[in-house]
Formats: structure tokens, sequence, C-alpha cells
């Protein structure tokens, strides 16, 4: 079953203690080449606005870097925050990339805004962006409709390049979303991996409703979520730790830092309220030896009956990251992951 399917990376661009963001960014670019050598199906980046932990805030400047320097795997967005941007400059975006990768561009779309008042403020946006499906849903039909040509809201104006060209549209969903990307007839990303029993639900619903359209004649379903996989179960959990622990100092404290070592980590003195969120992040994921992770990643796709796996996994090690994704190759029988 794990043999069968595509596995896919994004990567957040996660700053690490003593490493600026430039120097993230550059991160993210050789790791894409890295993990196209290994057989991985495609490299997404994300967007984040004033987060001091995550240095990618212009995904489709990034991605365009990511393309440029390799020559086989689809490069996209995981995604492009729609309710940040006009659906007009969204798809010029992406037709400048689709017109100079033709045919390896993906246009991962969100719904989300800046997670503070003042970056929404900045961003010329409040939580009301969000909270009406419908509103992003009509987001959505102008976005595609200017590369369709079908778009009748501004009958004089013309997407340029993007008019004609078809970069591979997804939405990332839960709940509601499940439902505009099966309406829209688009493939959807669902995540992550620790809440199954919701993510299994929102891929039922996808797939109830789905219409087929020009985009995609059938659902297609991405899983997400972090993976993790070492030589023994201990190891594989020193992977999470960075992560775990930035995610508790964010809930705790309101300020996201960049990764920490995980024995720097080992040796903190949390408060309780840190130490509850801090092993919350520890949990739920896909985490241990290349065996355990391959039997628990053949249980989630089948019961999701998932297209496709879609890896999100950050930890400050960057040789033991992609020693994680070199192994998660080979058991996924990933082109040089097999060692062929």
């Amino acid at each position: 079953m794990i043999a069968n399917t595509r596995f896919s990376v994004l990567d957040r661009s996660r700053t690490r203690e003593g490493q600026d963001a430039p120097e993230a960014l550059r991160d993210t670019v050789r790791l894409a080449g890295r993990l196209e050598a290994l057989g991985y199906h495609r490299f997404w980046v994300s967007e984040h606005h004033s987060v001091p932990g995550v240095a990618g805030s212009a995904p489709t400047v990034l991605a365009a870097a990511v393309a440029a320097a390799t020559s086989t795997i689809r490069v996209g967005t995981g995604g492009v925050m729609l309710p940040n941007h006009r659906p007009l400059v969204v798809a010029e975006q992406f037709g400048v990339l689709e017109s100079l990768f033709p045919g390896r561009i993906d246009m991962g779309i969100g719904r989300s805004v800046g997670f503070t008042d003042g970056i929404r403020r900045a961003l010329g946006k409040d939580k009301r962006a969000v909270r009406n499906p419908e509103d992003f849903a009509a987001q959505i039909e102008e976005l595609l409709g200017w590369f369709t040509g079908d778009q009748s809201l501004y009958p004089q104006v013309h997407a340029l390049p993007a008019e004609g060209l078809r970069p591979a549209p997804f939405v990332l969903a839960m709940g509601e979303g499940a439902d505009i990307a099966a309406a829209a007839g688009l493939p959807m990303v669902v995540g992550d991996l620790r809440g199954r029993e919701r993510m299994l639900r929102a891929v039922e619903r996808y797939r109830d409703g789905f219409r087929p359209s020009v985009w995609s004649d059938r659902p297609y379903v991405v899983v997400a979520g972090t993976v993790a996989v070492a030589a023994s179960e201990e190891e594989a959990r020193r992977l999470l730790i960075p992560e775990a622990w930035s995610m508790a100092h964010s809930r705790t404290r309101g300020v996201f830092p960049p990764l920490a070592p995980a024995e720097r980590i080992g040796t903190l003195a949390m408060t309780a309220k840190e130490r509850e969120f801090y092993e919350s992040g520890l949990r739920g994921h896909v985490q241990g030896t290349e065996e355990q992770v391959a039997e628990a990643l053949g249980s989630v796709i089948a019961e999701s009956a998932a297209d496709e796996v879609l890896v999100t996994t950050s930890t400050y090690d960057r040789d033991a990251l992609l020693e994680s994704f070199t192994r998660l190759a080979r058991i996924a029988g990933l082109g040089a992951g097999t060692g062929s």
C-alpha cells in the first residue's frame, strides 16, 4: 500500500538558533534538490507573516527559486492564503511560474489570515475575512476563472500570462474547506495525521460531494502531517522535540521562536503549562523506525484511501532531518530512496 502512494514535502523555512532568515531560505532551496534526488513527487513552501521562527513569507517568490534550482520535482505552495491577496494578483504570479516552469507548478490555496490583530491590520484584513466559507469559495472561483477565461466580474480584464495556463490547484481543507474543494472539483490537502477521525470525516465529505471539473475528473486526496523516521524510536522522538518546544513556547509566551537543539531543550525547567503543551506536541505523529513508520503510514493510507502523503516535518538538526526523509523514501520505494 505505502509503496504505491506518492510522497511529497512541505517545508516552512524554519529558522534555527544562530541562523538568520536568509540562511533558512537557502536551506529550503537546497533541501528541495536533495528531495528531488530521492524521488519525492512535490516540494511545497508556505506563507507566514511576521513569525520570527519562520522565514517563508512570500511563497510564490520562494517557489520560483526552488523551481529554478530543480528540474523534475513538482513545486508549489502549501499554500498561498487567498484571503490575503487579490485573486487577479495570485493568478498572475502563478501564470508567471507556470510559464517559466511548464508542467511543474502546483497552486496550493488556503484560507488563513495573520494570527495576530497587528498582522491582520498590516495585511488590511481581519478575522471576518475567513469566517464565511462562501467568501472563500467565491475567491477560488474568481482565481480559477482568470486561468480559464470564464470569470465574469471584470469582463474587459485579462490575467496575463495566466489565461489559458493550467497550474495544478489544491485546496488546503478542514471542515467547510472539504465542501469547497468538492464543489469546485479540486484536489484536497487535509491534515494533520494526529486528528485521524476529523481527517477521515473531511475526506468522506469531500468524496461524497465531489463534482468533476476541468481541473480534476475525480477526487484526489493528499493527507498531511509530521513523519519522523530514524534508527530507533528514541532518535525519531528526538527529531520532534525542537518543533514541540517551539509550539509550546508560542502557546505560553506568544512568541514563535527559532528551533533549538533537542539536547538543550531537555535541560530546560518548564512551567506546568509549558510542559503540558510540549508533551502534547510530541504525541500523535507518525514516528519510529522504518518498520514502525511503514506500518503506521500503511494504516493511514488504508483508512483514508489517500492518493498522496505530504510530510511537514521540521527539526533543528538538518542532517538528521535529511536522514529521516531518506529512510522514508526507502520504505516508500521512491527512486533513489530505494538504493537504485
